[in-house]
């Protein structure tokens, strides 16, 4: 596969604890039906067993949509279920140990929280950078919010690989993040949470588009 970037404008995240007691399979179809481009299986607190199953879940819904499915942090599930990818942070598995495990087909994302981070990450060959956080979030307490908008425009203009937001976008600034340079936006709880899963994954992608243009 390795192809990433080309019409990806929508990537969701699942997870279990904001779905307000939804399915996996019932947030990726409504996502996917809303527009989502591609599919993140996140499970913080899921054993090796459980994400494989999960993983081999949301294969079955996908496989014939053209839709990639990403595994967070776990090369071995990705591996183990044929997924397209695996999604990394800065204290998971490094990028040539990860590459060599996955082979030559398969994608890999980096999260990146600076310029110094999203080059290293470029020079080691990711196939894609996630910068995060962009705006305050509940999904990542820890993680400290880029200032404003400024550094995901920065590492735009300086990287040819493609540039996914992520971190608090929501329909009311997605098109903030569209202008300011990225890609691609990554949501979990905007439409993980929300009560029509279809319609918010429509809207965030409708107004992060609109953004993209006015860049233009």
């Amino acid at each position: 596969m390795r192809n990433f970037g080309k019409n990806l404008y929508l990537y969701i995240l699942t997870d279990s604890g904001l779905s307000k007691g939804r399915s996996n399979e019932e947030i990726v179809i409504a996502a996917i039906a809303g527009g989502a481009d591609v599919i993140q299986l996140r499970g913080k607190d899921y054993t090796g067993r459980q994400l494989l199953s999960e993983a081999f879940k949301l294969k079955a819904i996908i496989k014939d949509k053209g839709v990639p499915l990403i595994i967070n942090d776990r090369v071995d599930v990705a591996i183990a279920s044929d997924s397209d990818g695996v999604h990394l942070g800065q204290d998971d598995l490094p990028y040539k140990y990860a590459r060599k495990m996955l082979g030559d087909e398969r994608i890999i994302g980096i999260t990146v929280h600076n310029l110094k981070e999203a080059l290293e990450a470029q020079e080691d060959g990711a196939d894609y950078i996630g910068v995060s956080s962009i705006f305050p979030t509940a999904t990542k307490p820890d993680a400290i919010p880029l200032e404003g908008l400024e550094i995901l425009t920065e590492i735009k203009k300086n990287v040819s690989i493609p540039v996914v937001a992520i971190g608090g976008i929501k329909e009311d600034n997605a098109r903030l993040v569209g202008r300011a340079g990225a890609d691609c936006i990554a949501i979990i709880s905007a439409v993980v949470s929300a009560p029509d899963v279809k319609e918010a994954a429509r809207k965030l992608k409708e107004q992060f588009m609109i953004g993209r243009k006015e860049r233009r």
